[in-house]
């Protein structure tokens, strides 16, 4: 008697044994049949699992919000902001969600009831498109410039000289934007560099521009730039000078009375033909440094 006790006790603890096992693999199997699904603002994504004749789509913490019955087309039958948005498509059977936001992202269950019940698991995630790089700060005195870019979910920011990455950066602050500052060396002068942006379903690059020469100097550009606004200011400085010895000489004419206004105007005259050269020099110089520039 206490022989059979002790297997009838054997036979419960190895079936309740094998009973765990089998529901370990089952959890196991769902695990892997979820999947990650990835989605952009305003586009459209699909729930890659085909439905045949009847079948639900869950959505986490609202149940069902589609169903499908043999001969019908997909109904919502719940959560209004899904409706004309999540339709059946009918050649690959599958789920399809419109006009994608930010807020659909969650979890999707495509729950098939022929026969048999069947489950797939389809984890959403959505997303923007990544924004333009913005190159700023050429900084030409340290041969260098920042390359940023405004910080969305899983932003990545890299540059690149030719497909060689030198740096990457991302920031799960969202409030904080990734940036990456480059400075050019006079040996990697004739090398390409690029800024990308990314992130799971988008990227954006732009051409980094050189702010040196190839000996490490400022470029020759922003320095003529520099040097024609120098000479444009001298210009007008004495433009204005002139104005002045001109109105100068006018009142002193007027004030001496006409016996002097001869011998006035004759040093007038004099002074004016000085202004003159001086600014004929100038045009003259102006005139040969917008060439040079144009060239």
């Amino acid at each position: 008697m206490n022989h059979l006790f002790r297997w009838r006790r054997l036979a419960r603890q190895t079936f309740m044994l094998l009973y765990s096992v089998i529901n370990v693999l089952c959890a196991s199997q769902k695990t892997v049949q979820s999947q990650q699904v990835k989605g952009i603002v305003g586009q459209s994504v699909s729930f890659p699992e085909r439905v045949i004749n009847s079948s639900n789509l869950l959505y986490k913490g609202l149940g069902s919000i589609a169903n499908v019955y043999p001969g019908r087309e997909a109904k919502i039958t719940l959560e209004k902001r899904f409706e004309n948005r999540l339709n059946l498509n009918n050649v690959t059977r599958y789920f399809i969600l419109s006009d994608l936001q930010i807020d659909d992202a969650g979890v999707y269950t495509v729950e098939n009831t022929d026969g048999e019940k069947k489950q797939n698991t389809f984890e959403l995630t959505v997303y923007n498109v990544v924004s333009k790089p913005l190159v700023t700060e050429c900084d030409s005195s340290s041969c260098s410039v920042v390359c940023s870019v405004d910080n969305e979910k899983e932003v990545t920011l890299t540059l690149y000289r030719g497909e060689e990455i030198l740096n990457q950066t991302s920031s799960p602050d969202l409030t904080t934007d990734p940036s990456l500052r480059l400075e050019v060396e006079g040996k990697d002068y004739n090398s390409t560099y690029s800024c990308v942006a990314a992130n799971p379903v988008s990227n954006r690059t732009v051409h980094v521009p050189k702010c040196c020469s190839e000996n490490g100097h400022p470029n020759d550009a922003d320095s003529d730039e520099r040097t024609l606004g120098m000479l444009i200011i001298a210009v007008i400085c004495v433009l204005v000078a002139s104005g002045l010895v001109g109105l100068v000489i006018y009142l002193k004419n007027r004030r001496n009375g006409h016996s002097q206004g001869r011998y006035l105007s004759l040093r007038g005259v004099r002074s004016l033909h000085k202004v003159k050269a001086c600014l004929a020099f100038f045009i003259i110089v102006f005139t040969v440094k917008g060439s040079v520039l144009e060239r």
